[in-house]
């Protein structure tokens, strides 16, 4: 399986707003464009499908942007995929026949495999929520500080 930049760049800005949006202070597209060195008009694009997803809202007016619609615990880095990249699959079997099935499907043994690389990628992505994220994040950004100081001294 390989992720588009939609994905990728997606989670960086679902991280990004995690870890800015903590305070309950809307987080504005252009700060996230800075931070992650993503260009703002696609950045809307994915935030636009993020919200669509559920997964952000928009704040109006003064000091508005975007917040995380849910608590970080609540998402899973497989919501953020879903939603900017459709199907996560690895693989798809088979050409399907008129039916819109693989004409194979009752008797193909790789099938097995890829339901079970499926299942495999799915779960892992599930099992990974934006708040891990965020504590992972804030303690490389606390080692990296820390040998900062060290180089200094």
């Amino acid at each position: 399986m390989k992720l588009s930049t939609k994905g990728r760049y997606g989670l960086r800005a679902m991280l990004d707003l995690a870890i800015n949006s903590e305070n309950e202070d809307a987080v504005c597209i252009q700060s996230i464009s800075e931070r992650q060195n993503i260009s703002e008009s696609y950045l809307e694009q994915l935030v636009r499908k993020l919200r669509t997803a559920g997964l952000v809202k928009s704040v109006r007016g003064a000091g508005g942007g975007y917040r995380l619609a849910k608590p970080a615990d609540q998402i899973s880095v497989g919501d953020v995929l879903r939603a900017l990249e459709g199907s996560i699959e690895a693989v798809t079997c088979g050409a399907p026949g008129e039916d819109g099935h693989c004409e194979q499907m009752d008797v193909c043994v790789t099938r097995l495999v890829w339901d079970r690389v499926n299942k495999a990628i799915e779960e892992s992505v599930d099992s990974i929520m934006l708040s891990q994220l965020v504590e992972e994040s804030r303690r490389k950004n606390s080692a990296a500080q820390m040998d900062t100081k060290e180089c200094v001294n």
